[in-house]
């Protein structure tokens, strides 16, 4: 993870991504009451009362070099949105893999995560110079599919039986990814999509 900031603040023209703390604690609880993204059994987002120990295991992968951990917070306001990282860091390709990300239910579609993902990619393929930067979400979480494909990444396959959804049940997993030489055009397009919605 020698490459990775871990302390690094990214900042666009909606959104700012700056390092998960515990202060974060009750903006990310505000933003998981918004829409109670917690029952949709195929996702990760903790309840309310689960924030402070996912807080808490995030900074410890943190510390371990597993994970750079995020908050999003939206310029306009200063309200908490929700949460992304990057993880699965392998200096030897180099590749990362961007995820465990939720946000604000009121805030899907405002283009607020595709600045976030824009920010987190071009610091990952500009800055740090990875070759490949991966995305992977549940086979059920259609939403998260197609967000993923509208940032141009490509679906590498699926694993089957290779996560535990929310509930514990056995699923499988869709991998995406980008890579160095496809970053220009998917940037531009990105770009291209957040420039309609000034």
């Amino acid at each position: 993870m020698t490459d990775f900031d871990a302390d690094i603040t990214l900042t666009g023209s909606l959104v700012r991504l700056e390092p998960l703390t515990l202060e974060h604690h009750d903006g990310l609880v505000a933003a998981v009451n918004d829409g109670e993204m917690w029952t949709r059994w195929y996702t990760s987002v903790p309840r309310a009362d689960g924030v402070r120990a996912m807080i808490e295991q995030r900074l410890a992968w943190r510390e371990s070099g597993f994970m750079v951990p995020f908050v999003a917070v939206r310029l306009a306001d200063e309200q908490v949105l929700g949460c992304t990282t990057f993880y699965d860091i392998v200096d030897a390709v180099p590749r990362v893999s961007i995820g465990y990300t939720w946000n604000r239910a009121s805030t899907h579609g405002t283009g607020t995560n595709a600045e976030s993902k824009l920010l987190l990619m071009t610091y990952a393929f500009e800055t740090v110079g990875v070759e490949c930067v991966r995305y992977e979400t549940s086979w059920m979480n259609q939403q998260s599919q197609a967000a993923i494909e509208r940032l141009g990444a490509r679906r590498d396959g699926v694993l089957r039986a290779d996560r535990r959804e929310g509930n514990g049940a056995l699923g499988d997993k869709v991998v995406y990814s980008i890579l160095a030489h496809e970053w220009p055009a998917s940037k531009a397009s990105l770009e291209a999509r957040l420039a309609k919605r000034r």
